[in-house]
């Protein structure tokens, strides 16, 4: 009845392995194979998953009915430096044969010396501290972990508001591309010149020509009630400015 009931929580406890050992795999190839499209609630349900089936190996392990496994001693029957097929198999070719060299390491069921002293010594110290040390340094240990979150908290925050003001637009795209049109194209300047602006009159221009005609006429013209005398002078003074072009 306990070999029967030994055999039955090995398959138990071999199949939750083998449900563990594909999920560690799966996880393995996400994390090599397609890093660039993984999420983060993938990586959560990942880690849910293998959390779920290392705590139904427990309860495989605490059961009542589990027989105490520290209390079976396994003993090697075959030793042999030669390739053997069928633990090539049941390994999964992790281990080809199964000499004196790999038993040691297969078959410990205590960790190694050195991992059990630091272990031993860790147990030691804790048990010196008195419950009033210990809660006072959890104390200090919590207040440390809530300062270094508000930091990170406060160094996202400013981040994210520094990227607002880089993102934020300081200018009218509009203003500045009519500016841009205007220097090089002249788009919606005026063509009108402000009054007082123009220079001297030169006697090469059409205007010149017009005022002089004009001043030339006049001389022709009899001025009604005037006497006679003034319309040479006024004759002479037409003449000289014809002769005085761009005055």
């Amino acid at each position: 009845r306990e070999e029967k009931q030994l055999e039955l929580t090995l398959e138990a406890l071999i199949s939750q392995v083998a449900d563990l050992k594909n999920s560690l795999i799966s996880f393995i190839y996400k994390l090599e194979n397609e890093y660039d499209r993984l999420t983060w609630p993938s990586v959560l349900d990942s880690f849910a998953l293998l959390s779920g089936q290392l705590n139904t190996l427990n309860k495989v392990l605490k059961h009542e009915k589990t027989p105490l496994l520290r209390n079976q001693v396994i003993i090697p029957l075959v030793l042999s430096p030669d390739r053997d097929e069928e633990i090539m198999r049941q390994t999964e070719g992790r281990v080809p044969v199964f000499s004196h060299e790999v038993v040691p390491d297969h078959l410990r069921t205590k960790p190694d010396p050195e991992v059990e002293e630091q272990e031993k010594q860790l147990i030691t110290d804790a048990a010196r501290i008195s419950p009033d040390v210990a809660q006072k340094q959890i104390q200090s240990l919590n207040k440390m972990c809530s300062n270094l979150l508000e930091k990170i908290s406060k160094e996202e925050r400013e981040s994210e508001s520094g990227g607002l003001r880089q993102n934020k637009q300081t200018f009218n795209p509009a203003d500045t591309n009519a500016l841009v049109a205007a220097v090089a194209f002249g788009k919606g300047l005026s063509n009108r010149r402000p009054p007082g602006s123009g220079g001297a009159v030169q006697s090469g221009q059409p205007g010149a020509g017009a005022i002089i005609a004009g001043a030339s006429g006049m001389q022709q013209v009899p001025m009604s009630g005037a006497p006679a005398q003034q319309q040479p002078m006024l004759a002479g003074v037409q003449m000289a400015q014809a002769g005085q072009p761009g005055k």
